[in-house]
């Protein structure tokens, strides 16, 4: 638990520095554009701020956009027993709890730390399960908050939101922008470029950090519950009665227990989470491990 704590927090050190360097080629695209130098260190300045803010209100963002209301334990005490039965289990401060009026069977967690930790399940989720299988559904998004995952997701969201907003000035800079201005034939292609990449890329780290958190905290709710097959039998309800939130944001959707968005090729492509069937494939090799 402690190694993948730490490995995150590496991750993130990495991770960010990624990012740094995509917004760095779009901060190059416009100084080449306007041939000036200095605006690229405005740009990666701005990008940062940005990103800082969104770590901060990014929670209340996801929350706000997948209609999430926060309850106490009379709302809904087999729900909010489960959460804090699970935060005394593995000794945290039990995370604010939220739920969502939504009849797809779906759960996540967000904040920027476990003391700032808030975890939401959908009312098909609560309805739809067992205790012990909403209990093992829980205990992943707890693990999302004991590994620190939160953190991880909230810097994503910030620096994949601030890559969205720059490539878009970009593309209206090239298409609005000023006639007269000189710019070199490959200076043009090389934006264009990374107008087109960027996002990719951004997707692409965003989807790989993900899957691999996804497995992980798989893995932490069955180290918690010491029940792998309650964590299994949850899967397999969701993969053969799961359907699409009634809200879809993809902005947030990596931050669900399991896809909440509508299938498509270009949702399977970038998905943020790996298939049930491999979860549930992994799970099983390593049953006899927890």
């Amino acid at each position: 638990m402690y190694s993948s704590i730490s490995a995150n927090k590496r991750n993130t050190v990495l991770i960010m520095a990624l990012f740094i360097g995509i917004i760095g080629a779009i901060g190059w695209v416009i100084s080449s554009f306007y041939g000036n130098a200095n605006i690229a260190y405005f740009v990666i300045g701005g990008a940062a701020v940005y990103a800082f803010i969104q770590y901060f209100i990014a929670s209340k963002l996801s929350l706000a956009m997948n209609g999430a209301r926060e309850i106490e334990k009379r709302d809904n005490p087999r729900f909010y027993r489960v959460v804090e039965n699970l935060a005394i289990t593995v000794g945290m401060q039990t995370p604010k709890v939220y739920i969502i009026d939504d009849p797809a069977p779906n759960a996540f967690a967000t904040g920027r730390d476990p003391k700032h930790a808030i975890v939401a399940a959908t009312t098909g989720l609560i309805d739809m399960m067992s205790d012990s299988e909403l209990e093992a559904v829980m205990a992943h998004e707890m693990g999302h908050v004991q590994n620190y995952d939160i953190r991880l997701g909230m810097i994503t969201f910030g620096l994949v939101s601030a890559i969205g907003l720059l490539t878009d000035v970009v593309f209206r800079m090239f298409i609005f922008g000023d006639e007269d201005n000189n710019n070199s034939p490959i200076a043009m292609i090389v934006g264009i470029l990374v107008i087109i990449l960027a996002p990719i890329m951004a997707a692409m780290i965003q989807m790989a950090i993900s899957r691999q958190r996804e497995y992980l905290a798989d893995a932490t709710s069955s180290l918690t519950t010491r029940n792998p097959d309650a964590m299994i039998s949850a899967l397999e309800k969701i993969g053969q009665n799961g359907r699409p939130m009634q809200k879809q944001n993809k902005a947030s959707a990596h931050l669900f227990f399991a896809n909440p968005l509508k299938p498509g090729f270009m949702s399977g492509l970038f998905s943020t989470h790996p298939p049930i069937e491999d979860r549930i494939a992994r799970l099983r090799n390593n049953a006899n491990k927890f």
